[in-house]
């Protein structure tokens, strides 16, 4: 199934209009201390804008697939990269640039049901992804488990680092999970604009992810998504894979 899906994504080619590499809330848990990981993202929009402002390519039939690896430095601390690439509309396979981040959480001991935390990121992407190259993204996190419900918050802001105000871009998800087995749920992507004065409507990227989640094969991270996007800002419609392995420890 997981092979079908992923042949899927290649042949269909597409992009995403906020961060076409990573399309993840974040739930407020971190590598255990002293265990890698390695997650691959793979993201495609099926129908995309064919029309942006120049550097930045036509988001329109890309796929992008990033290496994440990441290492618990202590049971709050994870550091992690991101190593990025494209598979453009002509069959060409490009870099697309790279990123670094650090993420500080709550330890499973402060609360069973609760956890905080911050990701700082800075990233440098080619200007035919990313307009403004050099990046800084600070991305605070809330979760709660409400027994068989999971909701998480990200309100994300971006900040340019060669000029121009700082963006927000909130992340929501919703997930009811059965069993040991796995959740579905529901994710939410936002670009509301610059922080000083939001963009108009019609300006904005709004998204809406209908997601599975495995959760039953130890230290195996598996998530499914299909994504719809409501503003003519937004690409109409994306797909996403995210397999993820700790290399020890209990999951």
């Amino acid at each position: 199934m997981v092979v079908l899906f992923v042949a899927g994504l290649v042949q269909t080619r597409a992009a995403f209009a906020l961060d076409a590499f990573e399309i993840q809330v974040y739930d407020g848990t971190a590598n255990p201390a002293g265990v890698p990981g390695l997650e691959l993202h793979i993201n495609d929009v099926v129908r995309g804008s064919t029309t942006v402002q120049a550097p930045e390519l036509p988001p329109n039939h890309q796929a992008h697939f990033t290496l994440e690896p990441s290492y618990g430095v202590r049971p709050f601390w994870e550091l992690g990269a991101y190593i990025q690439t494209t598979l453009l509309p002509d069959g060409t396979f490009d870099f697309a640039g790279a990123k670094v981040r650090s993420k500080v959480v709550t330890p499973p001991s402060w609360s069973t049901t609760t956890r905080l935390g911050l990701n700082v990121e800075v990233s440098d992407v080619p200007r035919r992804y990313e307009a403004e190259q050099w990046g800084l993204e600070l991305r605070p996190i809330a979760a709660r488990d409400l027994g068989r419900f999971s909701v998480a918050v990200n309100p994300i802001v971006g900040i340019p680092l060669t000029g121009g105000a700082p963006t927000f871009e909130p992340a929501i998800q919703a997930l009811f999970v059965f069993s040991r087995l796995g959740s579905l749920g529901l994710e939410y992507y936002a670009d509301l604009g610059a922080i000083t004065g939001f963009s108009r409507v019609q300006d904005q990227a709004h998204y809406l992810f209908e997601v599975a989640n495995l959760l039953s094969v130890r230290n195996l991270e598996l998530n499914l998504g299909v994504g719809e996007g409501f503003t003519p800002a937004s690409n109409p419609f994306v797909v996403k894979l995210i397999v993820g392995y700790q290399l020890g420890g209990a999951h």
